[in-house]
């Protein structure tokens, strides 16, 4: 880990911070919520000692990247704007394209409004969702699922920051990271209550918890949760794209235990052909057994040897 180089880079209006270790071709990690460029440190040194120099950010609102305070400054616009600034402030053309929860969800609109600097996507958790023509995502969603499923209730702003920080940072971070249930989210207190111990998993040591709570203390959980709050947003500006297809070359990998993958009507939109309609260079499809939904961390020597045995093709 110590080997891992860590710089700051001025791109589209902010400073972001970067972990880069390895010479070769680029593969460019993005994160998701509540996490950081932290949650890839296995795939980075996998990838780095075979080949690739692979390169981690923390987004937009996350770890030592600047934090704008307005939620209309988190759409897809935004965090694609602030990649493609990366790739160029760096010299680099194309990269590989490796992506979990928003993170992957990123990756989709990087693919659709900038295939020319991707190779190929490894995305993680997230399926591609098409742009209704007619229905926003919040509004639909609150239809789907209730007031009490977590993105709705991230919403309001102030909310949730102050129910974690009753909560506590590092409880939290356990909550998310160790949670396996596969039901949509839902209820006051992510997680279940506040005052129960949570153990850790084996792939998950206090040490890891520690960083990821020291970082979200010092930033807060704002403008993570300002990704949520962009949804709509994101949705209005991104209309020129409604019925694009992502063409570009794709593996999605999804653990059966995720949350994401449990959703209603997740499974039949994967299995049942409109995926491969939407992604028609969807080349690989994987469903990992017995995995929940932070699979990076959790399976990393597989996750790692997924994205290699993918990119090593191109």
């Amino acid at each position: 880990m110590e080997r891992i180089e860590h710089s700051m880079v001025k791109t589209n209006g902010i400073n972001m911070h970067v972990a880069a270790i390895g010479s070769g071709p680029v593969v460019l990690f993005l994160h998701g919520f509540p996490e950081l460029w932290y949650s890839w440190r296995h795939q980075l040194l996998a990838l780095s000692a075979s080949g690739y120099r692979a390169v981690a950010p923390d987004l937009r609102g996350y770890g030592d990247t600047d934090a704008p305070p307005d939620a209309s400054s988190y759409s897809a616009l935004h965090i694609v704007g602030d990649l493609v600034g990366l790739l160029d402030a760096l010299g680099i053309d194309q990269v590989f394209l490796v992506g979990h929860d928003w993170g992957a969800s990123m990756a989709w609109y990087f693919c659709l409004l900038r295939p020319d600097r991707v190779k190929a996507l490894v995305n993680l958790s997230v399926v591609f969702r098409p742009r209704s023509p007619t229905r926003k995502p919040i509004p639909t969603l609150r239809a789907m699922l209730g007031d009490d499923y977590y993105i709705c209730r991230f919403q309001k702003p102030g909310e949730a920051e102050e129910e974690f920080a009753r909560t506590g940072t590092a409880k939290i971070i356990k909550k998310f990271l160790a949670s396996r249930d596969p039901r949509p989210p839902k209820g006051i207190g992510f997680g279940g209550p506040h005052n129960v111990d949570i153990s850790l998993p084996s792939w998950l040591s206090e040490e890891d918890v520690n960083y990821y709570a020291t970082k979200f203390d010092q930033k807060g959980f704002t403008g993570g949760l300002n990704y949520y709050r962009a949804m709509d947003l994101t949705w209005e500006l991104t209309a020129s794209w409604t019925k694009v297809q992502v063409k570009v070359p794709v593996k999605f990998i999804v653990g059966d235990l995720d949350s994401t993958y449990n959703t209603p009507g997740i499974k039949e939109y994967i299995h049942n052909g409109r995926f491969q309609r939407d992604v028609p260079f969807l080349q690989e499809l994987v469903v990992m057994e017995g995995v929940a939904h932070f699979l990076n961390q959790e399976k990393p020597e597989e996750i790692s040897a997924h994205i290699y045995d993918f990119i090593r093709k191109f």
